[in-house]
């Protein structure tokens, strides 16, 4: 008898608050989605190849576990103690019939184990099943299915999800419960008064409303300024200007509404009753629409920025495989730590493993000791000083003012880079320099900028002797990971180059594996092989694995961190919503009935309700979307680098569009709240009896 109590309790429970228990099962896939990340094969890769900064993004992952479960705690707290309100007169009755206050404890703890238990039997297959696929969709995006794919189960992340889900979800029941049975009979019984707030005069919240969109015009100036990540003071006066701008906003938009009320006075009555139950709303939740609204931003910034920049990051052109460490304190060391090299790989039989060995030759001007004019290029400077203002002619500018003494760079090496890459090679004339930008440095906006100018602006010097630029910006990264990067340079004829240098260069051998070496494998497992030969030999190399290591670990941590983020935010913020107007509505149940009374039907209620809800959601969201804006794009200005600074507005799109995602998801949730209003409505069309 008491189980199946127990059961059917549960299973009502469940289907009356379905956001509720969706929102845990949600809450259960991020858990271990998060916890599970080392066991993910791009994390088993990467440990490989930037153990370090895997590392410390492992190291997060506890700190970020603990926060999210103490956020989580008041989100299961909040909407389990709406639940059991709604059942107080159940509790009532079945104190009257006899049950003792220790058999409801024993029946709502059962209740919660039973919903708890439910939702891990659900949640743990399908985060099993998620996980395995985001595993093998990033393994076939990056390119390390090659490699062997593993089953990513964590026993461990199963072990945490666990324990932390159970344990926040039952201490919040203790605590509930415990007060629950406290209460007396007649309590029980008695149905709970609405409760009253002292209203302040309209002008008082004119006033809060008006500062708060001056509060929040701040905020936005600072973030699209930039001048937000200058100082941490900065940093924190733009996000209390914004959170009190927020807060003052909600706590004002009841002389909004008002307004409203009274102008659909003669039109519409039910209109007038909406807007009034909106109006009474945000005057006692007026701080919780704030925080969900500022929730909701949060969570649009992580998703915004994240997403933008995975999108924008530009892939760099595979054209080298290795490029040797060959340094030397004089030309002629270095010259002779070339051939040193050479000969080891020879001696060693890995020569045969490469189908190209090529040297790229670097230097600067030696013709003169006047560094700060050895280059002069007085007419593109001007031409680029009559652009209009952007972010991509700063970056131009502080390039070439910085770029009278830059390296040169021979043509003949960089032929070959271009060959190996698939790529029309460089046809100089004697008296012909090509612009070069390694690809770090190299966004579309400022190469687009460069290459409208040049065609008209060609003439510079080089020690006096003039020169013609050639009208393409060459972009191909010369070596495979880091140990060259050039945001300006030159590239000259091999005999100019020569004249200039007098003989003191620097050199950079780089190879591309042979079809041999990569025969029945894949270029990474050639390069892994091929890296553990040439470890065993003792030579200093940078494989194209490298860079590769790198790209992943920016999108892993861009893509795993913030998108958990931004789902938890959701989470949070739409659950506390919905819950907060189902609680709203039930106290509301004798104005309901008296329009029931009046002569409303049920699809007149749930109409009004629908309306309400639209406001209910529409405004934390509206005033989030607004500042997602100007959130976005402080957070691009201050987390990008300086190669991606100038595609701002590209990102911009990408994180409109991925605004425009998250409002679908709104409305997803809007439509499962407005289905648990209209059972609730269902409910009040019976006639109550009146004792």
């Amino acid at each position: 008898m008491f189980s199946d109590l127990v059961a059917r309790n549960s299973r009502r429970s469940r289907r009356e608050n379905g956001l509720f228990f969706a929102s845990l099962l949600v809450s259960i896939v991020s858990f271990y989605m998060l916890l599970s990340l080392s066991g993910q094969d791009v994390m088993r890769f990467l440990q490989k190849m930037e153990s370090g900064a895997v590392t410390r993004l492992l190291a997060l992952i506890p700190v970020m576990y603990v926060w999210t479960l103490a956020i989580l705690f008041f989100l299961i707290y909040f909407a389990e103690r709406f639940q059991l309100e709604r059942r107080r007169h159940e509790f009532g009755v079945y104190r009257v019939l006899g049950m003792k206050k220790k058999d409801l404890f024993r029946m709502l703890m059962a209740e919660d184990l039973r919903t708890s238990g439910l939702a891990l039997l659900i949640g743990l297959p399908l985060a099993l099943l998620l996980a395995e696929l985001v595993s093998l969709l990033t393994v076939r995006l990056t390119g390390i299915g090659i490699l062997g794919h593993q089953i990513s189960f964590s026993l461990p992340a199963v072990l945490f999800t666990a324990v932390g889900f159970l344990g926040i979800k039952l201490l919040a029941s203790l605590i509930l419960s415990g007060k629950i049975v406290r209460e007396e009979i007649g309590s029980l019984l008695s149905e709970v008064p609405e409760g009253t707030k002292k209203q302040l005069p309209g002008p008082v919240y004119a006033l809060s409303l008006v500062v708060g969109i001056v509060l929040l015009a701040v905020a936005y100036y600072f973030a699209i300024s930039g001048e937000a990540w200058m100082y941490i003071s900065t940093m924190a006066l733009v996000l209390a200007s914004g959170t009190a701008g927020t807060v003052l906003l909600f706590f004002g938009l009841r002389f909004f509404i008002d307004k409203l009320a009274r102008a659909s006075y003669k039109k519409n009555q039910l209109q007038v009753f909406n807007f009034r139950q909106v109006e009474e709303t945000v005057i006692h939740r007026s701080g919780t629409l704030a925080i969900c609204s500022l929730l909701i931003l949060a969570a649009l910034c992580c998703f915004g920025a994240g997403l933008g920049i995975i999108a924008e990051r530009k892939a760099e052109t595979h054209a080298l495989d290795y490029t040797f460490d060959i340094y030397g304190e004089t030309s002629e060391e270095t010259k002779q730590m070339l051939e040193e090299t050479r000969t080891k790989l020879k001696k060693g039989g890995l020569d045969s493993l490469f189908a190209d060995l090529f040297v790229v030759r670097t230097g600067y001007v030696r013709t003169t000791e006047d560094w700060d004019n050895a280059v002069r290029m007085e007419k593109l400077q001007e031409a680029l000083g009559q652009q209009p203002d952007s972010d991509d002619k700063k970056i131009v500018q502080n390039r070439l003012e910085y770029a009278n003494f830059p390296y040169l760079i021979a043509q003949d090496g960089y032929n070959h880079v271009l060959r190996n890459a698939g790529l029309p090679e460089l046809s100089l004339g004697s008296k012909e320099v090509a612009v070069y930008m390694d690809p770090e440095y190299a966004s579309p906006g400022v190469v687009a900028l460069l290459e409208k100018l040049l065609p008209e602006n060609r003439e510079l010097t080089i020690d006096g002797i003039s020169y013609l630029f050639t009208d393409q910006v060459q972009t191909v990264s010369m070596v495979t990971d880091r140990s060259l990067t050039l945001s300006f340079a030159l590239i000259l004829p091999d005999e100019a180059f020569d004249f200039f240098t007098k003989g003191r260069e620097d050199l950079y051998m780089s190879g591309v594996l042979s079809e041999e070496a990569k025969e029945g494998k894949s270029l990474m497992q050639a390069i892994m092989e091929t890296n553990e030969k040439l470890d065993a030999l003792g030579l200093s190399y940078e494989s194209y694995l490298q860079n590769m290591g790198r790209e992943l670990f920016f999108t892993v941590a861009a893509s795993y961190l913030t998108i958990y983020l931004a789902i938890i935010f959701l989470v949070v913020a739409n659950t506390i919503i919905g819950v907060q107007f189902l609680m709203t509505q039930q106290k509301a149940q004798r104005r309901y009935r008296t329009l029931v009374s009046l002569g409303a039907g049920y699809e007149t209620l749930c109409r009004a309700a629908g309306n309400q809800i639209n406001w209910f959601f529409g405004l934390p969201i509206a005033v989030a979307a607004i500042s997602s804006v100007f959130g976005l794009r402080s957070l691009f200005s201050g987390i990008l680098s300086s190669s991606l600074t100038g595609r701002i507005s590209e990102m911009m799109w990408i994180g409109g569009a991925v605004v425009a995602l998250l409002v679908v998801v709104e409305l997803i949730y809007m439509l499962a709240v407005k289905r648990a209003s209209n059972r609730y409505l269902l409910g009040l069309m019976a006639p109550k009896r009146e004792e």
